[in-house]
């Protein structure tokens, strides 16, 4: 098992809390290529939870993502340049006449790929026409073990990767 993967439930559970007291400690980081601070919101937590608003990540998904987290200020604070950008319409949550309705919305999504503390992450950065740009999501880079076929994470040592 590496150090990304749990070993039983009171791991995960203790990992989750743990975690989480920690996102809201962030706040917001300043990065340095958009010369600007990133929002740390509770849309970005609970994006790294669930998939959409009914569908909860696999734990071993929310994991990896939830150990990965305290990597995300350093990356954006070091990131002087991007990796991908990828604009998209879709529907947004947003709150008219004190109710909650989708709308429409142009969305920005920013990648930055790192490698901090032997881990080789992409943090991913959202921005809906109007709003801050806010963490939206951490994902771990995951390749294949060759002898056992499953989905490892790249960590450790680089070079035999």
């Amino acid at each position: 098992m590496g150090k990304f993967n749990f070993k039983n439930e009171e791991d995960f559970w203790r990992v989750k809390k743990e975690t989480e007291e920690f996102y809201r400690t962030i706040g917001d980081v300043n990065c340095p290529y958009f010369k600007e601070k990133i929002a740390f919101n509770v849309k970005g937590l609970k994006h790294l939870k669930f998939k959409s608003n009914r569908q909860a990540r696999p734990r071993k998904d929310q994991y990896s993502r939830l150990k990965l987290i305290r990597l995300v200020p350093e990356v954006l604070k070091r990131s002087h340049t991007l990796q991908g950008v990828w604009q998209i319409k879709r529907f947004e949550a947003q709150k008219t006449n004190s109710r909650w309705e989708q709308v429409m919305k142009d969305v920005t999504y920013y990648e930055f790929i790192a490698v901090l503390d032997t881990a080789r992450v992409k943090v991913i950065i959202k921005e809906v026409l109007g709003g801050e740009k806010h963490f939206w999501s951490v994902i771990p880079f995951w390749g294949i073990d060759k002898a056992t076929s499953k989905r490892i994470l790249h960590s450790g040592d680089i070079e035999n990767y």
